[in-house]
């Protein structure tokens, strides 16, 4: 099996071993059928957000922002369990899912918490937009570890072929945009144009996440719907995923 990239795993990701194929992916209803699909719309959640442009605020923006989607995502995810930031220090650069330094600001899974380093890129931006972005895509990790996908996901057999590995990694993280349009409606977030979202880098190079336009369309998906059964990218086309 070829190893998939190492990324921040939500809730300590546990493998498995159920085989399955993609092209749409069979045999893992984990993923094709899962129980979060069948949940309601998420509750419209009254989040008042102000970054500001210091060091406090930030982190006080985060911090609000998190719980809110632990709010959000409760009735949806069986057994959730609400998930905590845990701020790094200004000089610890390192990631804990990629082993790399990073210089900027990011988010990411490590064990049970949502790990954040808040540089000066967030901090003096008047947007919010990085901030807001990166925080609900890494909550995307949240959803996949708790609902059983994230570990479905890592365990698909991929038969050493590399494409069927790619498109089964694409599913995965287009899922993922699909989660933060959910977010973003459950949270108030008004939002008309996908475009600068898509645009919001990771600070790994993810070569997964498909195509410009399958991204806006799984985002906007999500974001219509406002609930996760919109986001079933494993039973979806691979035009779809491309």
């Amino acid at each position: 099996m070829i190893i998939r990239l190492s990324v921040g795993t939500a809730m300590g990701l546990a493998l498995l071993a159920a085989p399955a194929l993609a092209e749409p992916v069979k045999g893992a209803p984990e993923l094709t059928h899962n129980a979060l699909y069948k949940a309601a719309k998420l509750p419209k959640v009254a989040c008042k957000l102000d970054k500001g442009t210091s060091s406090a605020s930030t982190r006080k923006y985060i911090t609000r922002l998190v719980g809110c989607l632990n709010t959000a995502w409760k009735p949806a995810v069986k057994g959730f369990v609400p998930v905590k930031v845990a701020f790094k220090a200004a000089d610890d650069q390192e990631s804990c899912s990629t082993g790399m330094d990073v210089s900027g600001s990011f988010a990411e899974i490590c064990a049970t918490q949502i790990r954040v380093r808040v540089a000066d890129d967030w901090i003096r931006a008047k947007s919010d937009l990085a901030v807001f972005t990166s925080i609900t895509r890494t909550w995307g990790s949240v959803v996949t570890g708790q609902s059983g996908i994230g570990q479905a996901w890592w365990a698909l057999e991929n038969g050493a072929s590399e494409p069927v590995m790619n498109e089964q990694n694409r599913r995965y993280y287009l899922q993922i945009d699909c989660f933060l349009g959910v977010s973003a409606k459950a949270v108030g977030r008004q939002v008309k144009d996908w475009k600068p979202v898509a645009k919001v880098p990771e600070f790994w190079k993810n070569r997964f996440q498909g195509k410009t336009g399958n991204r806006l369309y799984w985002l906007d998906k999500g974001y219509q719907a406002g609930k996760p059964g919109a986001c079933n990218t494993w039973t979806a086309s691979s035009s779809k995923v491309a």
